[in-house]
C-alpha cells in the first residue's frame, strides 16, 4: 500500500524546511489516504515537494510528528538505531549520577519517546500515538540496548489526554521484585543516594532534569538558613545540608513526598535536627511567613508546571510572579534565590521579566549571578526549542 500523505496548505511549508518537528492540523490542506493514528504519513508541501516522514495523530492538534528528513522506512530497525544512537550519547557523558535520561522525545529524533534510567531500571513513557504505536518495538530495543531489571511504563502524562490516548502504568518487561519490593528502587547523584517511587512518583520518579542545579545549591548552602519550597522528595534540601546548611525548611503540600524526604536524609546520614518539614501549600505557607517576619540566607522555589502551553502562560505569569515576590521578601540582604519554571508556556525572557518585576514590587535590588536549565542528558535540538522547557535564575539580593 502507498503510504499516506499530509498535503499542506500554501506556504505552511516554511517550519518544515527549518527542520521543526510538529505539524499543526491548521496547516494541513488535506490528507491522502486513509491513515490511522500512529501510521507513517508522508508530508508535501502545496507543490508536491517531499518535506518529511512522520507519525499521524488525527485526535491531536498536533497533526504529525516527524521521525525522518528523508524517505526512510520506519521500522523496527529504525526505532532501534535512534535509541542506540541516543543511548551512546548518554554513556558518552560520564555523568555523577547512575540515573540519567537516556531518550528525550523530539531532541533525540523520537517524537513522544522518553525514556529514564535508574540504576538497572528503566521508565518509558510514550506521550504521542507514533510513540503508541511501536511500544513493543521501543520496549524490545530497549532489553536488547540496556538490559535492564525491568522496564517500568508511565505513560500517565497530561500530553496523553491531549492526544487521545488512555493513561498506562505498569511493569512492560522483566520485574520489579513483586507489587510491594523489599528494597526500595534507589538512585545515586554525587555520591548521595535518593529513593525513587517509579510507580507514583511525579514525572518518572525524581526530577532528573534538576541533577546539575542541585549540586550547584550544595555547594552554596554552607552556613545558609535554607527555605525549600515545593520540596517534593528532598533533592535540593539533600544536597544543601549535605553542603553544611545551618538548617533546611521543607514545604511541600504532599505528606508522602515530605515522608520520603525525611527518608532521603536519614539515608544519607544528614542531621535530623537541621530538617524542618512543613505540609502546606507554599503560597500560603511563605504568606505566614512574610506576615511574622521570617527570614531566610537562600530560597530554592521548584515549583510545579503553571503553563503548559502559551494559552495559559498569562495566568502562570501571575503565579510566578507572587510566589517570587514572597520570596524575595523572605531573604535576608545577600541572599540568595534559586527560582525555576519548567513551563513550556514561559520562556527565558519572559521568566526573566516576571522575577524582575517582583523583584521592582518588592522593593529590592537583584541581580542575576547565574542561569539554569536542564541537565545534558535532557538536550535541546536546535531545529526544536520547545525542547528547553526548564528556566532557572540564580538571584542575590
Amino acid at each position: 500500500m502507498p503510504t499516506p500523505k499530509l498535503i499542506l496548505a500554501p506556504g505552511r511549508e516554511r517550519s518544515l524546511q527549518r527542520r521543526h518537528p510538529w505539524v499543526f492540523a491548521s496547516a494541513v490542506a488535506r490528507v491522502e489516504g486513509s491513515p490511522q493514528p500512529g501510521d507513517t504519513v508522508d508530508i508535501h508541501s502545496a507543490r508536491g515537494e517531499f518535506l518529511a516522514r512522520a507519525a499521524y495523530s488525527h485526535p491531536s492538534q498536533i497533526r504529525a510528528r516527524v521521525w525522518s528528513w528523508n524517505q526512510d522506512e520506519i521500522n523496527a530497525a529504525f526505532i532501534h538505531r535512534r535509541l542506540a544512537a541516543a543511548i551512546a550519547s548518554r554513556r558518552a557523558l560520564n555523568l555523577p549520577s547512575d540515573g540519567m535520561r537516556l531518550v528525550h522525545a523530539e531532541s533525540d529524533g523520537l517524537p513522544g519517546i522518553v525514556v529514564d534510567q535508574y540504576g538497572g531500571a528503566l521508565v518509558l513513557q510514550c506521550l504521542s500515538w507514533g510513540a503508541e504505536r511501536w511500544r513493543e518495538p521501543i520496549a524490545d530495543a530497549l532489553m536488547d540496548l540496556c538490559q535492564p531489571d525491568v522496564i517500568f511504563e508511565r505513560s500517565d502524562a497530561d500530553i496523553r489526554e491531549l492526544e487521545g490516548l488512555p493513561p498506562r502504568v505498569g511493569v512492560l518487561r522483566g520485574a520489579l521484585g513483586g507489587a510491594q519490593p523489599a528494597e526500595p528502587l534507589l538512585v545515586t547523584e554525587a555520591g548521595l543516594q535518593f529513593e525513587v517511587d517509579l510507580a507514583g512518583g511525579h514525572k518518572t520518579g525524581f526530577y532528573l532534569d534538576q541533577r546539575a542545579n542541585r549540586i550547584l545549591a550544595g555547594s552554596l548552602a554552607a552556613g545558609r538558613q535554607v527555605l525549600d519550597c515545593f520540596s517534593y522528595t528532598g533533592g535540593f534540601a539533600t544536597h544543601m545540608l549535605h553542603g553544611g546548611a545551618a538548617g533546611v525548611t521543607l514545604v511541600d503540600d504532599s505528606a508522602a513526598a515530605l515522608e520520603l524526604a525525611a527518608r532521603n536524609l536519614q539515608r544519607n546520614q544528614l542531621p535530623a535536627d537541621k530538617a524542618e518539614f512543613i505540609d502546606g501549600d507554599a503560597f500560603q505557607v511563605l504568606r505566614r511567613f512574610r506576615d511574622s517576619g521570617r527570614q531566610f540566607d537562600m530560597v530554592v522555589l521548584d515549583p510545579p508546571k503553571f503553563a503548559p502551553t502559551r494559552a495559559t502562560a498569562e495566568r502562570a505569569a501571575r503565579g510566578y510572579k507572587d510566589i517570587n515576590l514572597l520570596a524575595l521578601k523572605l531573604l535576608r540582604p545577600g541572599g540568595l534565590l534559586l527560582t525555576f519554571s519548567c513551563s513550556g508556556g514561559v520562556d527565558a525572557a519572559l521568566f526573566q521579566k516576571i522575577v524582575a518585576g517582583a523583584a521592582l514590587d518588592a522593593g529590592i535590588d537583584a541581580r542575576i549571578l547565574g542561569r539554569m536549565s536542564q541537565g545534558a542528558d535532557h538536550p535541546v535540538a536546535l531545529n526544536f526549542p520547545e525542547g528547553e522547557y526548564l528556566k532557572g535564575l540564580l538571584i542575590e539580593v
